[in-house]
């Protein structure tokens, strides 16, 4: 079995990211790119569909294996591979990341990303314009998202506890696409340990060669 891995997908999609996150903070050797054996690849293509049955990123190759679902991709990454670990030994505390990998991947993602970020990023109204009814639809959602987090980070540095941990590698790239956004400066400003956070993320050497999103949302 090869020590390296691929991963399929673009590197702007934040759950790319975060499976790339969890390869840096292991000092796992990794490829990223949206191609196969050198080739490139169609998403939706028939190649797509017989790598990811719902035609999603990421999907890690590792030797002949296959491995979709971001959660389960970083949750074998670390089981895998030496380096430190990414999930705690104790089963309640490890127990405890998995629901925050589950509610950052399901409920946040959907909050943050799928309604409200890319928004800005994909704009869908007239002539390429962002759908303003939309973003302030979407709001509340993202305002309770973000409420959420932030009561939890009271409890220590990171999302459990005071270790960087897998849920915090599916967060980061989240997030730090947010932090970017001028058109969520009223929201973050109600969140301030959630601001904190972000900047712990960027501050460690792994994210500082994965969180380099562009300006979401300038002109």
């Amino acid at each position: 079995m090869t020590a390296s891995v691929h991963i399929v997908g673009p590197q702007f999609s934040s759950f790319v990211r975060s499976v790339q996150l969890c390869c840096e903070e292991k000092g796992v050797d990794y490829t990223l790119g949206a191609e196969v054996d050198g080739r490139p690849l169609a998403m939706h293509s028939p190649e797509h569909f017989a790598l990811h049955p719902f035609g999603k990123v990421p999907i890690l190759l590792h030797g002949d294996r296959r491995l979709i679902e971001t959660p389960s991709i970083c949750r074998y990454l670390d089981a895998a591979f030496d380096g430190p670990a990414l999930q705690p030994a104790d089963p309640w505390t490890r127990a405890r990341v998995d629901q925050w990998t589950g509610i950052l991947a399901g409920y946040v993602d959907q909050a943050l990303v799928r309604r409200y970020l890319l928004e800005f990023v994909f704009p869908k109204g007239e002539g390429g314009a962002v759908r303003e009814d939309a973003v302030a639809a979407a709001r509340p959602q993202v305002a309770r998202a973000l409420e959420v987090l932030e009561a939890q980070l009271a409890e220590g540095d990171y999302l459990v506890d005071d270790e960087f941990t897998i849920a915090d590698a599916i967060a980061a790239p989240i997030l730090d696409y947010l932090a970017g956004l001028p058109a969520a400066e009223s929201l973050l400003a109600e969140t301030p340990r959630l601001v904190a956070y972000v900047e712990r993320l960027r501050e460690r050497p792994a994210a500082a060669r994965v969180l380099v999103a562009p300006d979401v949302g300038r002109s």
